[in-house]
């Protein structure tokens, strides 16, 4: 009986990196975390998976094991909040990733990395505006660089704006979920101004559908995942109600998104779920 096939997940233990691990025991392979739960939570931790705590950049010496695929989420991951902490974001997005990279190089595996779809905002100009947006641009063309100078398998994926169970808010959090902790505390919701920026939402569980569908049959760059419908910070206080106040806007705020999801629908993939059915049933249960 041959062994099943082995998974390495950064940033396992993080908001996406766990429902992926979840699904990844489902589909039968074994497993391993590796996570340094600064935003990471052990409260995420799920059943059949072997975690490991510490930082990507020692990723050689914690995981010794051969993996068959590794999905590299565990990086830094706010926009605007890193422009107060460029040395955090360097340390977790460029030495940590160039660890996980040599780790690759060295196991000849397959890299399914998470890119980030600020790179395409504003026309492109976002991908310049914060060290988080500028750092994950460039780490996408590292991998492409690396997967062309060694001859190596890899898929890189673009995020919309994740939402879903075991969201976090405070300052890492998401805006999906900071507005339903706000709305069952009874708080005002915040809206950074104008709140006509525009951005596409997408369930968890979509992504997670579309990172194994990558991770089995995906090759190359410019793999969305994404729903397609947009909406405006505003639109989205108002669909959970309650008292609004604006804020002044903030540096690094892009205004837009571009979405294409156009290579990942040709595997099959497509967004499910609904975000205002979502917050429909936010309101109802804390």
């Amino acid at each position: 009986m041959s062994s099943p096939r082995l998974a390495v997940v950064t940033g396992g233990a993080g908001f996406i990196g766990s429902h992926l691990c979840e699904r990844l025991v489902k589909e039968g392979y074994r497993v391993i975390s590796l996570d340094n739960y600064f935003t990471g939570s052990k409260d995420n931790h799920v059943p059949g998976v072997e975690y490991r705590e510490g930082h990507t950049k020692d990723i050689a010496r914690l995981i010794p094991e051969n993996p068959d695929i590794v999905y590299h989420l565990g990086e830094y991951a706010r926009v605007e909040q890193s422009l107060s902490e460029p040395d955090l974001v360097w340390d977790l997005n460029v030495a940590g990733t160039f660890g996980v990279l040599e780790f690759w190089r060295a196991h000849q595996c397959k890299l399914v990395y998470a890119g980030s779809s600020t790179k395409f905002g504003d026309g492109g100009l976002a991908r310049i505006a914060t060290p988080y947006a500028w750092t994950k641009a460039m780490n996408t063309e590292l991998v492409q660089n690396y997967g062309a100078w060694y001859k190596l398998s890899f898929a890189i994926t673009y995020f919309y704006n994740v939402y879903g169970p075991r969201e976090r808010a405070g300052a890492y959090g998401t805006v999906v979920e900071i507005f339903k902790q706000k709305f069952h505390a009874g708080d005002p919701l915040t809206v950074v101004a104008p709140g006509t920026q525009k951005r596409n939402f997408t369930h968890v569980d979509d992504i997670v559908n579309g990172l194994v569908v990558v991770g089995e049959r995906g090759f190359g760059d410019d793999y969305g995942l994404g729903n397609p419908r947009e909406y405006t910070i505003i639109e989205i206080a108002k669909l959970f109600g309650g008292n609004i106040i604006m804020h002044p806007e903030r540096p690094g705020n892009r205004m837009s998104s571009a979405i294409d999801i156009s290579k990942t629908q040709l595997l099959g993939w497509k967004p499910e779920r609904s975000l205002e059915e979502y917050i429909r049933l936010a309101k109802i249960h804390a």
